[in-house]
């Protein structure tokens, strides 16, 4: 069993309250501004860029953004409708309160492929305190579970906590529940009938990002899919290995996090395959092969048409590679080299194609079968992708509808294959398989 230790108080890193005049903000956002098109942010076309244009690049000086927004998903609300959830301060966000801490409640809006922006977005929960960064996942059967770190009645400091919805979003085991007292930074997914919950707790002063410290080690719980804790998996405990990621394939789940390497700015990658009906654990046979990654850079989804796992992570040498994983936990294919990819961004599957955006301002496209990554090409983005959260709903045949969050709220723009730019020779790598 986890040992329950106290969290430290709101001043780690996810609670950090570095904040940004309001001249320096206003400069910043008339920067992000294009030539060419409407001011308004939220809702507009791939294709109104200016070519060439390097427009989706992380706004400087704003600080830690997730103060703003942090956290989004998204689930079928039957037919071609789409729930998407995210965290925001607000809408347009406002940021940090005056006393620093973070005012996030739990938005949720509709999306179905006719449409260009989301519709009827309304707050799903409020309290007082942060409710971030949500994810969503959606069993078999069509309910919902919503979880995230939560801020508000919380006896140390914040609490991983959920709530579990029918497809329509009445309650099932509605919200507060708590997956770990002091627990934070949890993702979810969905594996048949089961939940997964894959979530850090405790926190180690010092080394990460800005030397604001760790997490303390990463958990599972598993849940059946009306709420009811099932099981109870130690993966790393009591260790200075922190953000978990989690992928659901009808039968596993892929957990992906970061292990604190001391003296060092960059962390190494580790993943294990879970069979939540057992709870047996699948570690890679010779985990130095794995990539050292820059912290929070990396991003795993499940592809039905080739029945992978898809993982993609921003290396130590500012590039990216992305693995092809079956259920055993066996490589089966790595493509290296490619363009860095954007902190928090999730992967957008559409049949047998992933989509990843890109840090210098693209969506990038990558073709995959059972042993093989193909990079398609590139489509460059309307907008600056934020690093608070990202998501890929497909809208139909080679055609993504990308959500991403921002300083300033939504961006949202549509993306077809018809408008991709084939790779350049910066961008091709050389494609290397599990066999070789």
């Amino acid at each position: 069993m986890i040992r329950r230790f106290d969290m430290p108080r709101r001043g780690r890193e996810r609670r950090t309250r570095a904040r940004v005049a309001a001249a320096m903000l206003a400069a910043v956002l008339g920067m992000l501004a294009t030539p060419g098109r409407s001011a308004d942010p939220n809702t507009v076309s791939a294709r109104r860029a200016p070519a060439g244009a390097v427009v989706a690049v992380p706004a400087p000086g704003l600080g830690d953004e997730r103060r703003f927004m942090h956290g989004i998903g998204y689930a079928s609300a039957g037919g071609d409708r789409s729930w998407v959830f995210f965290s925001s301060s607000g809408l347009p966000p406002r940021g940090a309160n005056p006393d620093g801490n973070w005012p996030h409640d739990v938005y949720v809006g509709e999306w179905s492929p006719p449409h260009h922006h989301l519709a009827k977005v309304h707050i799903f929960i409020s309290r007082p305190e942060a409710q971030e960064p949500v994810s969503v996942a959606q069993s078999t059967s069509g309910n919902i579970m919503v979880s995230f770190e939560d801020g508000w009645n919380a006896p140390r400091t914040i609490s991983q906590r959920y709530g579990v919805y029918h497809q329509d979003l009445s309650p099932i085991k509605p919200y507060p529940n708590d997956v770990e007292s002091g627990g934070h930074s949890g993702h979810v997914t969905a594996v048949g009938d089961r939940f997964v919950v894959f979530y850090s707790a405790d926190w180690v002063d010092g080394g990460g990002v800005d030397n604001l410290g760790t997490g303390g080690g990463v958990y599972v719980k598993v849940y059946n899919d009306r709420g009811g804790q099932l099981l109870h998996v130690d993966v790393a405990a009591h260790v200075r290995e922190w953000w978990p990621v989690v992928a659901g394939s009808p039968t596993h789940a892929l957990l992906v996090w970061q292990k604190y390497i001391p003296g060092s700015i960059i962390a190494q990658l580790e993943y294990a395959v879970l069979d939540p009906v057992t709870g047996r654990l699948v570690r890679p046979a010779d985990a130095s092969e794995m990539p050292r990654v820059q912290y929070y850079v990396y991003a795993a989804a499940w592809v039905p048409a080739v029945e992978r796992f898809v993982l993609e992570a921003t290396t130590e040498d500012g590039r990216s590679s992305v693995l092809l994983i079956d259920e055993g936990g066996q490589v089966t294919a790595r493509l290296d080299c490619l363009p860095a990819s954007v902190r928090e961004a999730s992967i957008g599957v559409n049949g047998n194609v992933a989509y990843v955006p890109t840090r210098d301002g693209r969506l990038m496209a990558l073709t995959l079968s059972g042993s093989d990554i193909r990079l398609r090409g590139f489509e460059r983005a309307p907008f600056a992708w934020g690093n608070t959260g990202a998501i890929g709903i497909a809208r139909g045949p080679d055609s993504m509808h990308f959500v991403s969050l921002s300083p300033t709220g939504l961006r949202e723009a549509d993306f077809s294959e018809r408008d991709e730019v084939a790779p350049s020779e910066s961008d091709r790598c050389t494609r290397q398989t599990a066999q070789e």
